[in-house]
C-alpha cells in the first residue's frame, strides 16, 4: 500500500516527506494506521548517528490496527494501540519478564530492519529502511510486531498516547517500577525534559512528600512546579547537591539523572542520603565516563541504570492511561502537536527546548 512517511536520507540534512510503498504484514506483524507519533531525542541522535540510511525513524507511535498477520492473536482490526520497544521474547531477560533488557535489543530496535534483515518500505529510488524500534512511526502507516503493540482503551484521545511508548514510560517507570518504596519519600530529578517531568508526575502520583526538579531552564522548572515538584533548583545558579541536602536535611532517598551528563550524574549521587539510590536514565554519548567519590558510594548508596522504566509495556502503559484519566498523571501538559509535514520544525523546536514533547499527526 502507498503511505506518506518522513524519510531521513542524509546525516546532516532535513527529513523529507515522501510517498512510499509499504508491504503487507507478515504472519507475526500488525499493520497500524498512525494518528500520532512522538519525537524523541533518540530519533534525532540516530539520524546523525549509526542507523543505516535512508530510514523512516519514529518509535513513539499510536494508532488503529488495520490488518493483522495470520498468527497474531493479541490485537484485531479496529483496536487502539500504542507502539513501544521491541524485544525478542526468547532470551533470558525476556523469559524473566524483563523485556527492556532484551539481549537482542540492538537488532530489535536499532538495526532499522526486521530480524531477518529485510525492510518493509520502498521508495522511488529503492529500499528505505524500516522497523526502527519495531515500528518506524514517522508515517501515516507502519508495520509493527505483535510483541511491541499494546492494546489500550478507546475512551482517551489516541493521538496523545504515542509518547507513553518510550520517553514518558521511561521517566514514570523509573519511579513507579524501579524505586519501589524508598526509605525516605524524597526524590531529586535532574533534567526536566519529557522524561524528567514524567518522573516528577509519577512521584506526585506515588505520594512522595519532597519532589525536587533540577534544570537550567526556568520555563521547565516552572512547569515542574505545576506538575508536582515541591521545590525546584536552577543548577546554573546553585550547586544541586548542596541545595538538595538543605531542603531534605540529609539528602534525597532517591535521585533520577535524566540528562546523560557526567557532571549531573556526580551531582545526583552526591545529593543522596545514606542508603539512597540514584537511577540513571539519561542517554550519553558512547564512552562517557563518570568520576564518583568512592566514600559517597561506600556508605550504602546505590547507582543503577534503568532502561524503559523497567516496564512491561502491556501492563504499564494501560496503568499510566488509568492514572491520566484519574487526573493523577497529566502528561498531556507536555505535548505540542505538529502535522507530519512540519517534522523539521518540530525537531528543531525540540532540540532548542521550545517545546517539551512534539507529537506528529499524519
Amino acid at each position: 500500500m502507498k503511505i506518506i512517511a518522513a524519510v531521513a536520507r542524509d546525516r546532516s540534512g532535513p527529513f523529507t516527506v515522501e510517498e512510499l510503498e509499504l508491504e503487507q504484514p507478515r504472519d507475526d506483524e500488525v499493520a497500524v494506521r498512525l494518528v500520532g507519533a512522538g519525537i524523541c531525542h533518540t530519533d534525532l541522535a540516530m539520524r546523525a548517528g549509526q542507523v543505516p540510511l535512508p530510514v523512516v525513524l519514529g518509535h513513539e507511535g499510536a494508532g488503529v490496527v488495520e490488518r493483522v498477520g495470520a498468527r497474531v492473536q493479541k490485537v484485531a482490526p479496529g483496536d487502539h494501540v500504542v507502539l513501544s520497544f521491541l524485544s525478542c521474547g526468547t532470551c533470558p531477560a525476556c523469559q524473566r519478564g524483563m523485556p527492556a533488557y532484551c539481549e537482542n535489543d540492538l537488532a530489535c530496535n536499532f538495526a532499522a530492519a526486521r530480524l531477518d534483515g529485510s525492510s518493509s518500505l520502498r521508495g522511488s529510488s529503492g529500499i528505505v529502511r524500516s522497523h526502527f524500534f519495531g515500528q518506524s512511526s514517522f508515517a501515516s502507516h507502519c508495520l509493527a510486531g505483535e510483541r511491541n503493540v499494546v492494546k489500550v482503551r478507546d475512551d482517551v484521545p489516541l493521538e496523545l498516547l504515542g509518547p507513553l511508548g518510550c520517553g514518558i514510560q521511561a521517566g514514570a517507570g523509573a519511579v513507579l517500577n524501579t524505586a519501589g518504596h524508598p526509605f525516605r519519600r524524597s526524590i531529586a530529578v535532574f533534567g526536566t525534559g519529557s522524561v524528567g517531568l514524567s518522573a516528577v508526575m509519577a512521584a506526585a502520583a506515588a505520594g512522595y512528600t519532597t519532589i525536587i526538579g533540577i534544570d537550567t531552564n526556568p520555563a521547565r522548572l516552572q512547569l515542574a512546579s505545576e506538575l508536582g515538584a515541591t521545590h525546584v533548583i536552577n543548577s546554573a545558579a546553585a550547586d544541586p547537591a548542596t541545595e538538595v541536602k538543605a531542603i531534605t536535611g540529609d539528602g534525597a532517598g532517591y535521585a533520577i539523572e535524566a540528562t546523560g551528563r557526567a557532571d549531573a550524574v556526580r551531582q545526583a549521587v552526591d545529593c543522596l542520603a545514606q542508603l539512597g539510590t540514584c537511577g540513571l536514565i539519561g542517554g550519553a554519548p558512547a564512552g562517557t565516563e563518570v568520576r564518583l567519590d568512592l566514600n559517597q558510594v561506600l556508605f550504602g548508596r546505590t547507582v543503577r541504570g534503568i532502561l524503559a522504566g523497567d516496564s512491561i509495556p502491556d501492563l504499564f502503559i494501560p496503568h499510566l492511561i488509568d492514572l491520566y484519566l484519574a487526573g493523577r498523571f497529566p502528561f498531556d501538559r507536555l505535548i505540542t502537536f505538529y502535522p507530519l509535514r512540519e517534522i523539521n520544525q518540530a525537531a528543531d523546536d525540540s532540540l532548542q527546548g521550545r517545546v517539551v514533547k512534539p507529537v506528529l499527526r499524519p
